[in-house]
């Protein structure tokens, strides 16, 4: 087992170390030593951890490392050692035992961070004992000497995807993992970082923080950029899938490649220039890449609102000599509270060949610009170091005081490990010695302390830290650049608009949206290929919204609501009885009846007067019944519709006409057949004259009406039906089911009737004066010909309003009677009424002509019918024809002849 792992670390090297030997030892500096070419910092000690930092960037054209990283790499590598120096002064703390450090640099850079950590698997292998078979001359077993230290966890990297190579080697040891930085969610995937934890949560929750401050501003169009790895590429997978829940849309996604040159960073903002309406990028990218970037966009006319992960942070670095570009960005931070101590401890750090730190003089070269007499100083131009020289001007890094619990959490962790192995108050023990990694592993998930901040650290299940967030502005304040606090976040976002300034060239902020929101009756039709941009559809105006991009149908008589969310039944529209529509033809009508009552009133008191026998009494009670029910009709029509109104309708409206107008074809009959088949030499008698035959005649006519209508109710039952008015579905009627047509079909019997009651009453014009009632006859029928020739065109031009259609039907209706009654009836009243002399039988007799006898013998037929000329004073009292002879006499006839 134990070659076997050695042949692992020797593969390893061979693949990511390349020509690194796997026993090449680096020179470290020991206590009181110190040697500035060293790639390592090493601290002697009980008990050795591992440190990992970006002690520099990545180094350009085949160099493994560049420049070097002051914050993120000196001040988080000097908080490890400040964190082992308290811990090594507390007697509390791992009593009796003394904390050692191994630290690498990763230069940022994954492949190179993996060849430095086989430093750390190398170390561990020396605990395995393969000098066994080696003896000393004195026969003692040989011992080994000047080998490093076993290391018993490693804290780092800061680097998402550096922490996941190491995580990968590491593991194969057992040999746990806390990180002080990597926030990348891929890391709490247990069954791939089964060593790793983490004092800082996952991106989970800034992606959260992040999604929610753009809900904030009501931005739902906006771009990304994300550093390649898994920091920068997870990140944005988070931010993606929170915004797509919440309705926020992606425009533009780039991606920053490791290698990436500033052509690349170019290319990168003229593509986000080009969706010129996505005004917000969110950046999930690593605090190198942040200056290139914001140089590349130097140029905009317009510039953007930055949303930055803790890659950008609060780092100094990462705007400097770019501010005005930076201006207005909002920045996310891990929540996190300044060391005092630790400031305190920094500041009085010196360069000297006792620093435990061998980049320590690097960074005090680059700080100061000068250079220190005992390096090698690539520009010797650059002054020699004031040796008065002070760090007094210190902004410490944001994440120092999550290196300080990384190494805490450790030491807590083998303390309570050494409490459980050991059995002594203080001091080591083998157990300790040689622990078994998962053992410790497991301790560390389980620690809980509170911090040198005074705040409480714990893990979780998956070993990630607590998710605290602080919210920062970027602006310039009384003149200088700075992150002024805005708000935080902890579970729920916290922020104070009225803090946060936009960029100075912007002026307000501005809004980041593809397509304006629809209106309430607009349905989003999407873009094929852009799922963020849209055009808006109004929805007609019987339509509904069943989501935000769907406009369905309410369906027949229904409305949408004010907000279109859902539809409503329309209300049932009639004509009611309070509208001047229906009180205009209601009088008319009730006035109607009225009149007819009075006739009939008088008709019935005068019943044997022979003016009211003359009339006919039998055709005329029938017609006067047909004009009452004509009237009446109106107020059936007007009535609400119903399934009986609706019968009633279909059924009075044609028979009362019918029974008015066979009433009047039969007197008119009566008169043509009585005048056509009398001649001056032939007197014939002329059948079915007699009342009860007018009366048969009458009914025979009227059933053909009333079978027509019987067999239509029939065939299509009476019911009611909700119509829309004509051009409009914003309304709906309540109706009788009736098609017009059918309508139409019912009265043309009786339009039949008025067309050959009028032929009569034109041919019977010409009929002697004594018979004028024909006369008004004809009188009634034209006129009623041109009521209804005026009706037909109105009732049906008038669709588009059911009030005019149905007043105008009920005035046609109405007219119809009133002609028929102010012409047939009227005179016969005013004789009765206001002249009851001339309501006398007369006959004036001379000595009759041949000619003369046949018009007597006409006139014996036509007695009960005919009506004397109030105009001629002659033949008031139904006076005889004059008889043209030798001599005059003269008859009273006080009975005329009624039954024939």
């Amino acid at each position: 087992m134990e070659r076997q792992l050695v042949l692992i670390v020797f593969l390893l090297s061979v693949l990511g170390a390349g020509s690194v030997g796997l026993f090449r030892y680096h020179r470290a500096i020991l206590p009181g030593k110190g040697d500035p070419d060293s790639t390592y910092a090493e601290l002697k000690g009980d008990l050795t951890i591992g440190g990992l930092f970006p002690v520099h960037n990545k180094g350009q054209g085949g160099k493994p490392c560049g420049k070097l990283n002051s914050d993120r790499g000196i001040q988080r590598l000097e908080a490890m050692l400040y964190a082992i120096k308290e811990i090594n002064s507390n007697t509390s703390l791992l009593p009796g035992i003394t904390l050692g450090a191994h630290i690498l640099d990763t230069c940022a850079r994954d492949t190179y961070a993996l060849e430095q950590s086989l430093e750390f698997v190398r170390n561990s292998l020396t605990n395995i004992d393969i000098y066994n078979g080696y003896y000393c001359d004195d026969g003692s077993q040989a011992k080994i000497t000047n080998m490093p230290a076993a290391v018993t966890a490693v804290v780092g990297a800061s680097d998402s995807s550096v922490s996941g190579q190491v995580a990968n080697l590491l593991r194969l040891f057992r040999i746990p993992q806390v990180s002080y930085a990597s926030t990348s969610a891929k890391l709490s995937d247990k069954t791939r970082f089964d060593y790793f934890a983490r004092t800082v949560p996952p991106d989970t929750f800034q992606a959260k923080a992040m999604v929610e401050i753009i809900q904030i501003f009501n931005w739902t169009y906006v771009s990304t950029v994300a550093s390649e790895g898994d920091y920068g590429e997870m990140g944005i997978d988070m931010f993606k899938k929170e915004a797509l829940a919440r309705n926020i849309c992606i425009a533009a996604e780039e991606t920053i490649p490791n290698s990436a040159k500033d052509d690349t960073f170019d290319l990168i903002v003229e593509r986000l220039r080009e969706k010129s309406n996505a005004k917000v990028v969110v950046l999930f990218i690593k605090g190198s890449d942040v200056p290139k970037l914001l140089s590349a966009a130097k140029n905009l006319t317009d510039p953007f609102v930055w949303i930055a992960s803790d890659g950008w942070g609060e780092q100094e670095a990462a705007v400097k000599n770019v501010e005005d570009v930076a201006e207005g960005a909002i920045t996310i931070e891990l929540s996190s509270k300044p060391i005092k101590a630790f400031n305190k401890y920094f500041k009085n750090l010196t360069p000297d060949l006792k620093n435990r730190n061998p980049w320590f003089n690097e960074y005090w070269e680059d700080k100061f610009f000068c250079r220190l007499p005992y390096t090698k100083r690539e520009n010797s131009s650059f002054p020699v170091c004031d040796i008065g020289l002070t760090n007094k001007k210190f902004e410490p890094e944001s994440k120092i005081q999550f290196v300080v619990d990384a190494v805490y959490a450790i030491a807590y962790a083998l303390d309570n490990v050494r409490k459980e192995v050991c059995g002594t108050p203080s001091g080591m023990c083998s157990g300790l010695r040689n622990l078994d990694g998962a053992r410790l592993y497991k301790a560390i998930l389980n620690v809980t302390f509170q911090d040198v901040a005074k705040r409480q650290v714990q893990f979780d299940e998956r070993g990630d830290g607590m998710g605290r967030y602080d919210i920062y502005n970027f602006q310039r304040v009384n003149g200088d650049w700075k992150y002024v606090p805005v708000g935080h976040w902890l579970e729920s976002l916290y922020l104070d608009e009225t803090k946060i300034q936009v960029n100075s060239r912007l002026g307000s902020l501005p809004e980041s949206r593809c397509s304006a929101p629809c209106r309430p009756n607009e349905a989003k039709i999407v873009q094929q290929g852009d799922n963020c941009c849209w055009i808006c559809k109004p929805c007609q105006p019987r339509q509904y919204l069943i989501d935000e991009h769907t406009c369905e149908d309410c369906g027949f008589a229904r409305w949408p609501t004010f907000d279109l969310k859902t539809c409503h039944d329309l209300p049932e529209k009639y004509l009611q009885p309070n509208e001047v529509w229906a009180l205009v033809p209601m009088i008319i009508a009730l006035l109607g009846i009225m009149m007819t009552g009075a006739v009939i009133a008088v008709f019935m008191k005068y019943n044997d007067t022979p003016l009211v026998k003359a009339s006919s009494r039998e055709l005329s009670y029938m017609l006067l019944g047909g004009l009452v029910m004509c009237f009446v009709m109106t107020f059936v029509i007007i009535a609400k519709p119903s399934v009986g109104t609706c019968a009633l309708v279909r059924l009075g409206l044609g028979l009362s006409f019918t029974v008015c107008y066979t009433a009047l074809l039969t007197k008119t009959n009566r008169i043509y057949r009585i005048f056509t088949r009398q001649t001056s030499t032939n007197v014939q008698k002329v059948n079915y004259i007699s009342p009860i035959s007018q009366l048969l005649i009458c009914t025979a006519l009227i059933s053909v009406q009333a079978v027509g209508v019987v067999v239509w109710l029939a065939v299509e039952p009476p019911d009611t039906q909700l119509v829309y008015p004509f051009g409009r579905q914003d309304q709906v009627i309540l109706k009788c089911k009736i098609k017009d047509k059918s309508l139409m079909m019912s009265l043309v019997y009786v339009m039949l009737l008025i067309i050959v009651c009028t032929i009569y009453a034109f041919k019977t014009r010409k009929v002697p004066d004594n018979f004028n009632e024909t006369k008004y006859i004809g009188f009634t029928m034209y006129t009623t010909c041109i009521v209804w020739l005026a009706f037909v065109p109105i009732y049906f031009g008038t669709q588009t309003d059911h009030r005019i259609q149905t007043t105008t039907m009920c005035i046609a209706v109405s007219i119809s009677a009133f002609v028929a009654l102010g012409c047939l009836f009227a005179p016969k009243v005013y004789i009765i009424l206001f002249q009851p002399e001339k309501n006398v039988r007369s006959m004036n007799r001379q000595k009759p002509s041949f000619k003369s006898a046949v018009m007597f013998a006409k006139e014996r037929h036509m007695a009960d019918i005919a009506e004397p000329d109030p105009k001629n004073a002659k033949d008031i009292g139904l006076r005889s024809p004059e008889w043209t002879g030798t001599g005059k006499t003269s008859v009273e006839c006080h009975d005329p002849i009624e039954k024939q």
